[in-house]
C-alpha cells in the first residue's frame, strides 16, 4: 500500500484554459507530476499514448471498471469514457510527488470527495460562456455535433463551480497562471 500524498485538481469546462494552466505549473514545480487519464477516445493532433492519455478500447475500459481499477471515471460524452486509474496515483505518490490533475468537472468532484483533506480542488472559470464557445470553435478540432455537445456540457458544468475549494477566474491567462502558482505553492508547503 502506497502512502497517501497530496492531489491538486484542476477542473473546468472544455476550453476554459485548465490544460494551459496545468502545463504552466508543471514547468514551475518539479514536485508536481501530471496524472495521465485513461480514455476510450482516439488521440487528437500530436497527443501521445502514455504521455497525454492512456488510450484504451471501450471494452478494456469497462473491464477495468468491473475490476474496480479506477478511482473515478465518467462517460463524459456519449460513448466516450475518461477515468483515473488507481495505479496512476500510486505511481506518482511512490515518487514522493504531488499529483496534479487536468480533469472534467464531475471527475474532479469525485476526487475531491474521495481524497478530501489531501486534495485541493480548483475550478477554472472562463470570462463567459460566449468566450468559451469562441475558444472551442477556434480550436477547429471538433465536428459541429461534437461542439454542440461541448457547449451544452459546459453550460451545465459552470453550475458546479461553487462545489470546488477555489474558483480561479481565467479572464487573463498570465494573471490566472500567477494566481495558480500561489495556490499550488501554499498547498504544497502546508502540512
Amino acid at each position: 500500500m502506497t502512502k497517501e500524498g497530496k492531489l491538486i485538481i484542476f477542473s473546468a469546462p472544455s476550453g476554459a484554459g485548465k490544460t494551459t494552466i496545468v502545463h504552466h505549473l508543471l514547468t514551475k514545480f518539479p514536485e508536481l507530476e501530471f496524472s495521465i487519464s485513461a480514455t476510450t477516445r482516439k488521440a487528437r493532433g500530436d497527443e501521445q499514448p502514455g504521455k497525454d492519455y492512456y488510450f484504451i478500447s471501450k471494452e478494456e475500459f469497462l473491464h477495468r471498471i468491473a475490476k474496480k481499477e479506477f478511482v473515478e471515471f465518467e462517460e463524459v460524452y456519449s460513448g466516450t469514457f475518461y477515468g483515473t486509474l488507481r495505479t496512476e496515483i500510486d505511481r506518482i505518490w511512490k515518487k514522493g510527488k504531488t499529483v496534479i490533475f487536468d480533469i472534467d468537472v464531475e471527475g474532479g468532484l469525485h476526487l475531491k470527495k474521495k481524497y478530501d483533506g489531501n486534495a485541493l480542488a480548483i475550478f477554472v472559470q472562463p470570462p463567459s460562456l460566449d468566450v468559451l464557445i469562441e475558444r472551442l470553435t477556434a480550436r477547429a478540432t471538433d465536428s459541429k455535433e461534437k461542439l454542440k455537445e461541448r457547449f451544452i456540457k459546459a453550460e451545465k458544468e459552470l453550475n458546479y463551480a461553487p462545489q470546488f475549494d477555489i474558483i480561479l477566474k481565467n479572464y487573463d491567462l498570465q494573471t490566472a497562471c500567477n494566481e495558480a502558482e500561489e495556490l499550488v505553492r501554499n498547498f504544497i508547503t502546508k502540512n
